[in-house]
């Protein structure tokens, strides 16, 4: 059962950014005086920074993110008189193509000697020897979407992926009776661990409400080809009205091409439950077209994230190894609240519907203490 709420959009600055500013600010008091003149001519600390595809809107966002916050520090090094960044980027690009491109890419940054490395794995396992390479030149390497096995990390950053999926899965027993069997499609990608979280989340909160299910098929699918695929899939194998209650989508990047696929079969009487917050999905709840809720990641705060990192390790400051960024449940409920990609996150607020969480509120994850690099 769904309840009635308010929301209030945050309208001052994010705590944490707060907090940097703050940290900012106590660091330059206490640098060494160094004169106003030669600020220009200190050569700055080279940050080489490894994007995946660009052709997927959140990969857009996040990278937007990073480079505003890189942006930001610059602009404070400089007012300050202090030792700045300057970034050097590369693309990888989309496929099995863009995989092998950023095991290039990385090996290059690394033979450039940069003073760091913040990397968007285009894959968790491709890149572990240049990983184990940087690790060898005492290179430091940060990680933000993915992470990359095989070698040490000093900070991944992520969203709170095993969230995104509980809230969905929290969402979609609100929509069934207690008794009833839910005939369930997963629409996964086993290939990346974050991916994995988010359907552990999804199927977790289910039988933590000891909602009963049935997964009558499983796809595959990361990006819109293999959407339209797994949407042609699961009508050719389930032809009939009512033979599939929800479909569970990992991906908003596979996932809207799917609902695409659905819903020009008529497939209305199905649930989309999916994650990322893509406007094209959101628009789909909005339209009460198939998708019901949409967990989003909040993109840019990601790659800000990363960036803040990076400069942190830069200047010999401990990092938390593993930084999980809050998600949004999007619904019909609560989609007033929600500022998109690159807005600001709203106040707290009381799901409107039974979760283990009942208070929504913006809050980092960490699930691993202290500092040090991951392994």
């Amino acid at each position: 059962m769904l309840s009635r709420f308010r929301c209030r959009k945050k309208d001052d600055l994010d705590p944490s950014i707060r907090r940097f500013a703050a940290l900012a600010l106590l660091q330059a008091a206490f640098l060494p005086a160094q004169p106003r003149a030669c600020a220009d001519s200190i050569s700055p600390w080279q940050v080489g920074v490894l994007y995946g595809s660009m052709e997927i809107p959140g990969h857009m966002a996040m990278r937007r993110g990073l480079e505003s916050e890189a942006e930001r520090i610059r602009e404070a090094a400089k007012a300050a008189g202090v030792k700045g960044i300057r970034i050097e980027t590369r693309v990888a690009g989309g496929g099995p193509e863009g995989i092998e491109r950023q095991i290039g890419q990385m090996n290059e940054l690394i033979s450039a000697r940069v003073d760091l490395l913040i990397v968007q794995p285009s894959d968790n396992a491709a890149l572990s020897r240049p990983l184990r390479r940087a690790n060898g030149e005492g290179m430091p390497v940060v990680t933000y979407d993915q992470y990359i096995y095989g070698g040490a990390i000093e900070s991944y950053v992520t969203s709170d992926g095993y969230g995104a999926g509980f809230f969905n899965g929290e969402y979609i027993a609100s929509r069934f009776p207690d008794d009833h069997t839910i005939r369930l499609a997963l629409v996964e990608y086993p290939h990346l661990a974050s991916m994995v979280e988010r359907v552990n989340g999804f199927l977790d909160a289910l039988n933590r409400l000891e909602q009963s299910l049935t997964i009558v098929g499983t796809y595959e699918a990361i990006e819109p080809r293999s959407g339209a695929m797994a949407g042609a899939e699961i009508l050719a194998d389930f032809p009939d009205s009512a033979s599939v209650d929800v479909v569970f989508s990992v991906s908003n990047a596979g996932g809207l091409a799917l609902v695409d696929a659905l819903a020009e079969a008529g497939r209305r009487e199905i649930l989309v439950a999916t994650i990322d917050g893509d406007p094209e999905s959101v628009e789909n709840i909005r339209a009460d077209r198939l998708t019901v809720i949409d967990c989003a990641l909040f993109r840019r705060h990601m790659g800000a994230a990363a960036m803040r990192a990076g400069w942190a390790i830069l200047n010999g400051e401990e990092i938390r190894p593993l930084i999980r960024v809050p998600v949004f449940p999007i619904t019909r409920e609560t989609l007033s609240c929600y500022g998109g990609w690159s807005g600001e996150h709203p106040e707290p607020f009381a799901l409107p519907w039974p979760s283990k969480t009942p208070q929504w509120r913006w809050e980092s994850v960490d699930r691993v203490a202290g500092g040090g690099a991951l392994r």
